[in-house]
């Protein structure tokens, strides 16, 4: 039996930068009545808000949730409302080594798309996210743009001869996500652990970016019982199981 479920968000809970469709809410809110939960992900706390704190149903047990923005370098829990544990941030040197290294990425890669919709480059503060068609893109846009992942494995690869020491991964449906370095969803589930008290090997992670260079493959590489999915709808099907296995 495991004692925390933790998930990816864009691509595993919702469609990218999507709320939660309904019927993933009352999936969370079943799940929450037998094992604790956390959401881990590269967003910060406004798309966490968005996409999942406002969409749980009223019966959710939300003292059993642990939101996780940035890769975990932020935690979230709630009491009444949801407040902030810590947060770990980047100094203003390593923001704007970072913000040059992704405009010389993308001259020296080429995958400059013909329109972005809204800023490509968003500073979360403790993570720095790009964007390949911009914050506002719409979705279909974005699922056509790397589905395979093979234009941000070129950006990535470049990317790390530039900035050595920090940690660069593939996330969501056009981005790339920089940290500190060791700060991966390895780290934040580690974090987690320390802050739940709940060991890794009671714990299981579900994400659809569980590949070597995915921003989910951390926690595969930490050990950590761990499940591909394909999209929220096969996310749906795996919860219910688990519910049905934890009763």
């Amino acid at each position: 039996m495991k004692h925390l479920v933790a998930f990816d968000l864009d691509g595993t809970l919702a469609e990218s930068k999507q709320p939660l469709q309904e019927a993933m809410g009352e999936a969370l809110a079943d799940l929450l009545a037998v094992a604790q939960v956390a959401v881990i992900s590269g967003g910060d706390w406004p798309q966490f808000e968005k996409q999942v704190a406002s969409r749980l149903p009223a019966r959710a047990d939300r003292s059993r949730l642990w939101l996780m923005p940035t890769t975990g370098t932020k935690l979230y829990r709630y009491d009444g409302a949801w407040a902030p544990v810590y947060a770990e941030l980047f100094d203003d040197a390593q923001k704007q080594a970072i913000f040059a290294a992704f405009d010389a990425a993308l001259t020296a890669t080429g995958f400059v798309p013909e329109q972005v919709w809204g800023e490509r480059i968003e500073d979360r503060g403790s993570q720095i996210t790009f964007s390949a068609l911009g914050q506002q893109a719409p979705l279909d846009a974005k699922e056509h743009w790397d589905p395979d992942f093979a234009k941000r494995k070129v950006i990535q690869a470049d990317l790390r001869t530039r900035l050595p020491g920090l940690s660069i991964n593939i996330g969501g449906a056009t981005s790339i996500d920089i940290t500190r370095e060791g700060v991966d969803k390895a780290y934040g589930l580690k974090k987690l652990r320390d802050a739940s008290g709940i060991a890794l090997d009671a714990m299981m992670f579900i994400g659809d970016a569980i590949f070597p260079g995915g921003n989910d493959y951390p926690a595969k590489e930490l050990g950590l019982d761990t499940v591909r999915v394909r999209d929220p709808l096969d996310t749906l099907s795996v919860i219910a199981t688990i519910v049905a296995c934890q009763k």
